[in-house]
């Protein structure tokens, strides 16, 4: 996803902005704008850290 700020900057993908803004089958008038990027690239999506108490903590 791209936020507003990325469609509207310095363009070098190899697909158009209206692409990234609206990819087939999204509703321009449903669109959601992301406010940021991922957190560190795709290397935050393989490499999840969880703040959470571990599954004992809900036990009753």
């Amino acid at each position: 996803p791209h936020t507003a700020r990325a469609v509207v900057g310095k363009w070098e993908h190899p697909y158009t902005r209206e692409e990234a803004a609206y990819p087939p089958g999204v509703d321009p008038r449903a669109k959601y704008w992301p406010p940021v990027r991922r957190i560190d690239g795709a290397f935050g999506d393989r490499n999840l850290v969880c703040s959470c108490p571990p599954p004992e903590a809900f036990a009753d």
